[in-house]
């Protein structure tokens, strides 16, 4: 998808980057949610690539996330730690699953992924504080973090859809503070997916240097709007988004298996 033949595309990839780092900001996700679709779907960038880009474009995302939500003592590194432990290894599952599953299966994973996040947002629960760790939290907090490697490497999000319901609902941790752990987490998963996509050419970097440099800045704003929101109103906001984003794919995926012009023109030469 090189830009120097279209500035459409540059324009696009730039609304992408924006969005996606006021959502990450808001919610502790890296913004593949938005990042992927608007790559596939209005860049019109194939799919395995688009989910190997937004993992990349979802690193300095991540990171100014982290920031903010550190600067108001909303991250819990010690949970943090256990997870990554498990993200890292999960996002080398991921990137290999990547390169063999079939687009259509890709879509319906990502789907299934984000309907089930919202769903369990608006189901809603009380949180308390910050998790007391033992070792069977540890392991709790590897095997999550495992999944969502996994899924970070394959559907190219960071993995906050989740780690974050996961910390809120399992782990009966603050909203804000599960968010703030969550990007902790986003930033070695989507450094480790990356060097992986990139070495298998899933990932063009230019295009997720634009999104990235784009999401940057509405990060912060998203981070400290974060810290103010309520947890009910934020969640949602969230839940209605995913069921946003899940309808615009299941579309896609319609129109995909929609014979185009050509087609019926071929088939009837045949």
């Amino acid at each position: 998808m090189p830009f120097s033949d279209s500035s459409v595309r540059f324009h696009q990839a730039a609304i992408a980057g924006a969005a996606a780092g006021l959502l990450g900001g808001l919610f502790g996700v890296g913004g593949g949610l938005i990042i992927v679709p608007a790559l596939a779907s209005f860049a019109k960038m194939e799919r395995r690539l688009a989910h190997g880009t937004s993992l990349a474009a979802t690193l300095p995302i991540a990171v100014a996330s982290l920031i903010t939500y550190q600067s108001h003592g909303n991250v819990d590194w010690a949970v943090a730690v256990f997870l990554a432990i498990g993200a890292i290894a999960g996002a080398v599952l991921g990137t290999h699953l990547l390169r063999i599953i079939p687009k259509r299966l890709l879509i319906i994973v990502f789907v299934i992924t984000v309907l089930a996040t919202a769903t369990r947002l608006l189901l809603g629960s009380e949180s308390g504080g910050r998790v007391e760790l033992t070792v069977a939290m540890a392991l709790l907090l590897v095997a999550i973090g495992f999944v969502t490697g996994t899924l970070a490497g394959l559907l190219g999000i960071g993995g906050g859809v989740i780690m974050v319901p996961s910390m809120v609902v399992l782990l009966d941790m603050m909203p804000v503070v599960a968010k703030g752990t969550s990007v902790a987490v986003i930033v070695p998963t989507s450094i480790m997916g990356t060097i992986r996509n990139r070495r298998h050419a899933n990932a063009d970097i230019r295009v997720a240097a634009v999104v990235g440099a784009f999401g940057v800045v509405t990060a912060v704003i998203g981070g400290t709007i974060s810290d103010r929101l309520s947890p009910t109103v934020a969640n949602a906001m969230f839940a209605a988004l995913l069921v946003f984003v899940a309808v615009t794919q299941l579309l896609s995926l319609r129109s995909e298996e929609a014979p185009t012009p050509a087609d019926t023109t071929a088939s009837r030469a045949d």
